[in-house]
């Protein structure tokens, strides 16, 4: 005996595709920044430097005396001499006086003429710096400088822009060129 055979054939689905590709743009426009900083203010103070030089001993070592202390110095130093010179005339006066009743008054004056005339020697010399150390006065007081720098601040401004995106989706289209199908057929 025999069996019946089912035999099955099939055919496939064939579609053509039309397949459009999406297209994507991104662009990324340039940030703005804006940098700006205004000047630094810088200020200095100073005070002036002061030097005091006092040479007033240093001159009264070389002579050079104000007018007024001159003239009081002459006038006391005058003074003196005309003192001076009384007491040297009332002594040789003396002198004279008590040897002329002894005879001598003529050798006694011939010696105070010879005391009086005649090459003077001058007395021992000796090195004198002049002007003396330490005579003239040096003060000084340095002046001071105060700087103050104010620095400008720094301000920057940026505007991020946001990125520019374009899509256009793709599309996929078909067109069915062959159906599927099933055949079964029963075969004895």
């Amino acid at each position: 005996m025999r069996l019946p055979q089912i035999q099955i054939k099939t055919t496939d689905i064939q579609m053509d595709l039309i397949i459009q590709k999406p297209v994507q743009r991104i662009s990324q426009p340039q940030a703005e920044q804006t940098i700006s900083q205004p000047p630094a203010k810088l200020e200095i103070n100073t005070t002036r430097s002061v030097l005091k030089i006092d040479s007033s001993e240093a001159r009264r070592d070389l002579g050079l005396y104000p007018t007024g202390e001159m003239i009081e110095k002459y006038a006391q130093e005058g003074k003196q001499a005309v003192l001076q010179g009384i007491a040297r005339r009332v002594s040789e006066g003396n002198r004279i006086m008590k040897g002329a009743g002894k005879g001598q008054a003529r050798e006694i004056a011939q010696q105070i003429a010879m005391q009086n005339t005649g090459p003077k020697r001058p007395g021992p010399y000796n090195i004198k710096f002049v002007p003396s150390v330490g005579s003239v006065k040096i003060n000084f007081t340095p002046g001071t400088t105060n700087i103050k720098v104010t620095p400008g601040n720094l301000n920057i401004n940026v505007k991020v822009n946001k990125p520019i995106h374009n899509y256009t989706p793709g599309k996929v289209t078909g067109v069915m060129v062959q159906r599927p199908r099933v055949d079964i057929d029963v075969i004895r």
